[in-house]
């Protein structure tokens, strides 16, 4: 009786997440073997042409190497600000919770407030920041930051830092609470300075924090489709058009379904592959650890 009750309760869930992620995941692996269109009904197997076209294409290659750049530059960004806004907050004596709840005003917000919020202060019409650069002699014309190929990658890139780096900053400022006070104590005794403590005492307690944290943001801002799309649409000219946009377009634009699942699956396979090294490395810093 209590094993079937057990069941039960956890049956409803069980059925969400078959609703929410398998079937989503099970039919974009079918449909990638289809010539499935949005405006036909009818469709036929195809075997592995689309995927033979899509890593063909110049605009998948494109979008992939947007996709790194936009992974590489937005993870890196959020760890370095967020690691050290933690390391200054740990230090903080009073008002540490103050400066944490301003610090993660960013992250609260939804990406769509996000989104528009910087449209509209980078717009070189009416935006904020252009006007600003413009009365304050910077510039003789209002900068049009969205349009520019020299900066629009740096600008959103930028955005997409500001907008992660607290989640990095609390759940480092967590881990960093963990430490042993008796180590840090005893370290500094021995007479190691600030430096060697950190190294061998407190980077060893948080790097599997780290190490997950990187993983699991690496996931999602590679997936990432609505702060950029709502900033600059993947434009100007598919400089920021990421694997999620061109997906979204070749689906929903072009209405060729088939194709726009096997850009998904190929998606998936890399951030799988991704995460299993990412995994290896940190099962590793456990295993050495240990000893």
């Amino acid at each position: 009786m209590q094993r079937s009750a057990r069941i039960w309760f956890v049956l409803p869930a069980m059925l969400i997440v078959l609703a929410l992620l398998v079937y989503p995941v099970l039919s974009s692996i079918y449909f990638s073997f289809t010539n499935r269109n949005l405006l036909r009904t009818a469709y036929e197997f195809v075997s592995f042409q689309n995927f033979s076209f899509v890593l063909s294409n110049p605009e998948f290659w494109n979008a992939f190497t947007n996709s790194i750049k936009w992974t590489v530059g937005s993870v890196l960004g959020q760890l370095l600000i967020g690691f050290f806004a933690a390391l200054a907050l740990e230090k903080v004596p009073r008002l540490s919770g103050l400066y944490r709840t301003l610090l993660i005003i960013p992250w609260a917000f939804p990406a769509i407030v996000i989104g528009f919020s910087w449209r509209w202060i980078l717009n070189d019409v009416y935006g904020f920041l252009p006007n600003l650069l413009t009365q304050l002699g910077f510039s003789e014309s209002n900068v049009s930051f969205l349009s520019s190929p020299d900066v629009v990658f740096w600008i959103v890139i930028g955005i997409n830092i500001w907008f992660g780096a607290p989640l990095f900053m609390v759940n480092i400022l967590a881990a960093l609470k963990t430490v042993p006070r008796d180590q840090q104590e005893a370290a500094l005794v021995d007479g190691a300075n600030m430096a060697q403590r950190f190294w061998f005492i407190t980077l060893p307690h948080i790097k599997k924090v780290i190490g997950l944290l990187l993983i699991l943001r690496t996931i999602w801002v590679f997936n990432n489709f609505e702060l950029l799309f709502l900033i600059t649409g993947g434009g100007p000219a598919g400089l920021t058009t990421t694997l999620p946009i061109y997906a979204y377009r070749t689906g929903w634009g072009l209405h060729q379904l088939g194709m726009a699942s096997a850009v998904t699956v190929l998606l998936l396979v890399f951030l799988l592959a991704v995460a299993a090294v990412a995994f290896r490395v940190i099962n590793r810093w456990e295993r050495i650890q240990a000893r």
